[in-house]
């Protein structure tokens, strides 16, 4: 069965369930199979650093060491920030229910996408009109959102219209925004550049 997330509006709850959209369900997908000339299809190996040994699918694991090499169980680390101080875990979103709070456009757009879902009844004939009555009023909400829980929350919009709901998931971009008419100054006080010549590219590198 689907967790269940649970949205607060006005103090309205609404228990929904998220159907994930992706790239393959809106254009499709292809799949590339690859054949020797004996019509035997071909998997993919990885060549070992001896350049002559080849290594089968779940031949390779990753390992967590410490500056010395050796082997650190992962649970015994614990996460820190830039000052040294401990990193508090956030906690999945599915575990309560979540506040929805009214977003601007401009932080919307300003957003760096991760994912986008569906927004449905977590029950079948389940009520969610008061939340879609509000979304066609072009209007926007925002909460924190983690789906398994970790270091910090992701930022989640509801939007919609049109009697479907969607929530998009990312982070927020850092723009540094440029004067249009800020000044550059050239410096040409250097010698004269040489002529380039094809033979003095490598295109190799391109």
């Amino acid at each position: 069965m689907p967790r269940q997330l649970v949205l607060n509006l006005d103090g309205h709850e609404f228990p929904v369930t998220l159907i994930k959209i992706d790239r393959d369900k809106l254009y499709g997908s292809v799949e590339v199979e690859a054949f020797d000339e004996k019509g035997r299809e071909a998997s993919l190996r990885v060549l070992a650093a001896d350049g002559k040994t080849l290594i089968d699918k779940g031949g390779t694991s990753l390992a967590t060491v410490d500056e010395k090499g050796n082997s650190v169980d992962r649970t015994s680390l614990s996460a820190v920030g830039e000052d040294g101080d401990a990193i508090e875990p956030v906690p999945s979103s599915f575990n309560e229910p979540n506040k929805l709070r009214r977003a601007e456009i401009d932080d919307y757009l300003s957003q760096m996408f991760k994912s986008l879902y569906l927004i449905q009844p977590a029950e079948e004939g389940g009520d969610i009109k008061y939340l879609l009555d509000h979304l066609d009023g072009e209007q926007l909400y925002t909460f924190p959102f983690s789906w398994r829980g970790g270091l910090e929350y992701d930022q989640a919009f509801v939007l919609g219209g049109g009697g479907d709901a969607f929530m998009v998931v990312g982070k927020p971009a850092a723009f540094e925004f440029v004067k249009l008419n800020q000044a550059t100054a050239l410096d040409n006080t250097g010698s004269e550049e040489e002529e380039i010549s094809a033979d003095d590219i490598d295109f190799d590198l391109l």
